[in-house]
């Protein structure tokens, strides 16, 4: 196929796809990621399952490694990857779509190490907030994070980009029922604390030396009463009076830190 007609017809695709120009959305069941942290990561997971790879020759340059001879790559230029993603994505010159990741199960990742706590937020819907946890869930090496399956965000590029890489490393566990999974995790030796502004004890005077669950709410509605009542303990960080809260975002990656140098 010669260039020109390569470019038409990557654009072509693109123009129909699902929810229009810049939806960034992949079919059904897939996932489209972009940049080039989130992209690499997503390759150098061996459960990822890669469908194809739309690149620029600088984004390819980019890469930690070389891509298998055989790998479904189209090349591409900047203005066509813009059509795949989101409004205003930083691409980097990388687009991938693959399968979304697969199911992950709490007795799996719930080996009760008291180094690796395990983060649980209740209706955290932010796609930019999950992905943060994730990053600072990585980097503090916890051990997953757990939500609902629903009234949480789907896999999608705008998480995995704010993930930096993190959402092909931290095990994601979604569960249908959030308390019963606290519930289990009571069972498994642990003890949930949960993150709350009108908590008295700061969460400094209720870490315990054995393995922990850092449950945290949405921002505005915080946990949800029934889930507050399935922690072991409530606890504030102690920010100033001028600021009335954190960012969720922020409140884990704090919360992560202090869990690492108890």
């Amino acid at each position: 196929m010669a260039k020109g007609e390569k470019k038409r017809a990557l654009r072509g695709r693109a123009g129909r796809m699902k929810g229009g120009r810049g939806s960034g959305r992949a079919s059904t069941g897939q996932v489209r990621l972009w940049g080039r942290h989130p992209v690499e990561a997503a390759l150098k997971n061996p459960e990822r399952r890669h469908r194809k790879l739309w690149a620029t020759r600088e984004g390819i340059a980019s890469l930690d490694g070389e891509l298998p001879a055989d790998f479904p790559i189209e090349y591409a230029d900047v203005a066509d990857l813009a059509r795949l993603v989101a409004r205003d994505a930083p691409h980097q010159g990388l687009v991938l779509e693959c399968d979304a990741l697969e199911d992950r199960f709490l007795d799996e990742v719930a080996d009760g190490d008291p180094a690796r706590p395990i983060v649980v937020l209740d209706q955290v819907t932010d796609p930019h907030n999950v992905g943060a946890i994730l990053r600072s869930a990585a980097a503090f090496n916890a051990a997953a994070i757990v939500t609902q399956d629903r009234h949480a965000p789907p896999e999608s590029g705008t998480l995995a980009k704010s993930a930096s890489g993190a959402l092909e490393i931290v095990p994601w566990v979604r569960v249908v029922n959030l308390a019963r999974a606290l519930d289990e995790l009571a069972e498994a030796g642990y003890w949930r604390i949960g993150l709350a502004g009108e908590a008295t004890a700061t969460l400094a005077e209720t870490m315990p030396t054995g393995p922990l669950a850092i449950v945290l709410g949405a921002e505005g509605e915080g946990m949800r009463h029934n889930i507050a009542g399935h922690c072991d303990a409530l606890a504030r960080l102690p920010i100033s009076s001028d600021i009335e809260s954190l960012n969720v975002s922020n409140a884990a990656a704090i919360a992560l830190y202090a869990a690492a140098t108890r």
